[in-house]
């Protein structure tokens, strides 16, 4: 069995790693496809350096564009080189330019596609990922959730075939490159303060604009005199940061766009952590850290509802989330639950992939 993995942006890479490993120990032929979304070296090449993930065999050098154009030419060049490679699967992961555009690809050749972290839904359109991921899922044949909660959602739209409920393959992630001791070179590195709060900030509608921006990061400059932020700055953000001259003043710590290791080792050793990324919650709720999530929604409900994670995309409701999250930090974690799965959501996908 041969099986297309196409990947792009930072999370798939991660993703991948657990997943190709399970794939090849059970002896199934991989052929990895890089299409070039994310391709600055700290958002790519670290990646497959740190975590042990083989070389692309194909590189598209897609990336940098709108989204219309860069999906279309991915499309396109996807298109091609599964007629050439003819694989029996193609492997898609979450919601970006890249799953879209390799599940169109696919689906057009009549190639079944696979999708791991499909029944994810935030309910707004408006987010480029929302419609990436719900017309993935309908095009896709296996569908791997990682909850009881996007199960329901894929059975609203009528989608019950080929329905697996296997996990988060980044919980599988947080248990196998956790390395809490590099923190202290992070701290000798960059000067860290022993007590702060890691923030991440990069999605379109918080840094498309000066205005919402400069209200995010003026709010978060006066909540850092309380509790230092150290923020590892995405490309985008560092675009934007400059395009409307946004400064960033102490006691916030801008920081170079970390390698994955790093991150979590950062997260572990944070009070609470503020982010408008998805795996970030996820992460943060793995090593029991309060989340503050600078959205009005988020894909991720389960950690909402268990009280681990806050809501918050404007000033007022992010000082307000501040507070409840630093009484929080003070607090005993929450017990280990089995909401996204026990860690071999990897093993899962390679043993149903492989039966299939």
């Amino acid at each position: 069995m041969k099986i297309a993995t196409v990947v792009g942006a930072r999370p798939q890479f991660i993703k991948a790693a657990v997943v190709s490993k399970a794939l090849r120990d059970k002896g199934l032929e991989e052929v990895l496809i890089h299409t070039g979304q994310h391709y600055d070296a700290h958002m790519s090449d670290i990646f497959f350096v740190e975590l042990g993930l083989p070389a692309p065999a194909l590189h598209l050098g897609i990336g940098g564009l709108s989204h219309g154009a860069m999906t279309g030419r991915m499309l396109e060049a996807l298109e091609q080189e599964f007629q050439i490679l003819q694989p029996d699967w193609v492997l898609v992961y979450g919601d970006t330019n890249s799953t879209l555009a390799a599940a169109l690809a696919a689906a057009k050749l009549h190639i079944p596609i696979a999708h791991v972290e499909a029944g994810l839904r935030s309910f707004n359109r408006h987010m480029p990922e929302e419609i990436n991921r719900v017309m993935t899922d309908h095009v896709s044949t296996l569908l791997f959730t990682p909850s009881a909660v996007a199960d329901d959602n894929l059975a609203r739209e009528g989608i019950t075939r080929g329905v697996h409920r296997v996990g988060d393959v980044m919980y599988d992630a947080a248990l196998q490159f956790l390395q809490p001791e590099r923190i202290d070179t992070l701290r000798a590195q960059w000067g860290l303060p022993d007590s702060y709060a890691v923030l991440t900030l990069h999605r379109e509608e918080n840094t498309q604009t000066g205005s919402q921006l400069r209200d995010l990061v003026e709010t978060l400059q006066t909540l850092s005199h309380a509790l230092p932020i150290c923020f590892p700055v995405h490309p985008r953000t560092q675009k934007a940061l400059g395009q409307w001259g946004i400064p960033l003043r102490h006691p916030i710590y801008p920081l170079e766009a970390l390698g994955y290791l790093d991150m979590l080792a950062l997260v572990k050793g944070a009070r609470l952590v503020l982010t408008d990324s998805g795996g970030l919650q996820k992460e943060a709720f793995y090593l029991q850290r309060p989340c503050i999530t600078i959205r009005p929604e988020t894909e991720w409900v389960e950690t909402v509802n268990i009280g681990w994670n806050q809501l918050a995309n404007t000033p007022a409701a992010l000082q307000s989330a501040w507070s409840k999250a630093l009484q929080q930090s003070h607090k005993q974690p929450l017990p280990t639950s089995d909401i996204y799965g026990k860690g071999n959501t990897a093993q899962h996908v390679a043993q149903i992939l492989s039966a299939t």
